[in-house]
């Protein structure tokens, strides 16, 4: 790879014909059309929060460095930014118009108020550029090695760098895109955000995982498709299960693997106002320590209480409860263990240690039983096992 360094670019040459498109939130054009802001490799613009991009221009006013810039030259003769489009991206609004900065005196200034002698200062800033030429494969190993903005690639960001092309502009347009009305509710099973590629990771992974394959290999099969409809179809399906089983949301819903759920249960029927009951019911219940477990739990027939982490006896009851029967078993020449004490083997008399035992629900919970001395009794490990959920 060959790579030039300039330092001839100024700030006013870069955001010529500078086009930043607000729908999808990134920059587009600049240099007179000759400079791709960002390519479909690129990150989404994470900037503009009112104190990265500030802190750009501020740098500039202040004549910080703002540190090295990557361009790729294509073979048409134009250039592609490798690094440095949330810079160039927050030069180029705020240069147009679209944020102000505050000055010395705490003042909002967007670029058209400020006094002559500043915006000259600003646009003849001169910008240090590296221009890298070479093949594919090799920008795109450069770009995955240089991150001089300050916020790491995620692995999807990562993904879409090296499997750029008509299926990742695609899938952005739809799953990257913060304005897309869906969002909100997507947000409620899945977490993260549009701008670092969140839901299109949620839903490559949940397409990938039903075709057996990885993210990426799916990624590399498609790369050149013109459309996403399996994409789209298949994340779409999930959510409106989803939607059909379950009558409210709550937050405890969240990132959970809902498509292999999907996977193991949809062909099951379900009655909504049933499921939503007793999901609410289990999430009053002070006993279940994991709320996220309740909707696997009752997808699957309520047979798997370790989903649900039920509280356990704590240490002081067991000891207590512990000594109780030991101190009743004794004096009536019998076996603590409860159940031991009815058999007729060798241990219907033996007098287990606290180590040797293990607390037990008299009444199971998944039948109503609490988890309180009351409750409780004290078992051999063996009885205690071989009870399970009677």
């Amino acid at each position: 790879m060959k790579t030039e360094l300039r330092t001839d670019f100024t700030v006013e040459q870069i955001c010529k014909g500078f086009i930043y498109n607000e729908l999808e939130g990134k920059g587009l054009y600049g240099l007179s059309g000759d400079l791709i802001i960002q390519p479909e490799y690129q990150r989404n613009y994470l900037y503009a929060d009112g104190k990265k991009d500030v802190a750009v221009i501020d740098s500039i006013l202040k004549k910080y460095p703002l540190g090295i810039i990557y361009f790729n030259k294509r073979p048409d003769g134009k250039y592609e930014i490798l690094d440095g489009q949330q810079r160039i991206t927050s030069i180029g609004r705020y240069v147009t118009g679209k944020f102000a900065v505050k000055d010395s005196n705490g003042m909002e200034q967007y670029f058209s108020g400020l006094d002559v002698n500043l915006q000259k200062q600003i646009n003849e800033t001169e910008l240090l550029i590296y221009i890298c030429e070479g093949e594919e494969k090799e920008i795109k190993e450069w770009f995955k090695t240089i991150n001089i903005a300050g916020i790491p690639l995620n692995e999807q960001e990562l993904l879409n760098a090296i499997y750029s092309g008509s299926f990742v502009t695609k899938a952005k347009e739809e799953f990257s895109n913060s304005n897309n009305a869906q969002i909100q509710k997507w947000s409620s099973y899945v977490s993260g955000t549009a701008n670092r590629q969140d839901y299109l990771h949620t839903a490559l992974d949940w397409v990938a995982s039903h075709d057996s394959m990885t993210i990426e290999q799916y990624m590399s099969k498609h790369r050149n498709d013109k459309d996403i409809k399996e994409l789209k179809t298949y994340f779409d399906t999930v959510i409106n299960w989803l939607d059909g089983v379950f009558k409210d949301i709550v937050s405890e819903m969240k990132g959970l693997e809902w498509a292999r759920m999907y996977e193991q249960y949809h062909k099951n029927p379900y009655n909504p106002d049933k499921v939503w009951e007793r999901v609410t019911q289990l999430l009053a219940d002070d006993f279940v320590t994991n709320g996220k477990g309740i909707f696997e739990y009752v997808l699957g027939g309520e047979k798997d209480k370790s989903l649900l982490n039920i509280r356990i006896f704590d240490d002081r009851t067991k000891k207590a409860k512990y000594q109780q029967q030991t101190n009743e078993a004794e004096k009536k020449g019998i076996s603590n263990c409860p159940t031991c004490a009815l058999c007729d083997d060798v241990n219907k008399t033996k007098i287990w240690k606290l180590s040797e035992m293990d607390a037990d629900h008299v009444s199971a919970w998944s039948k109503g039983g609490s988890t309180d001395i009351s409750n409780c009794q004290m078992l051999c490990k063996t009885h205690n096992r071989a009870k399970g959920n009677r």
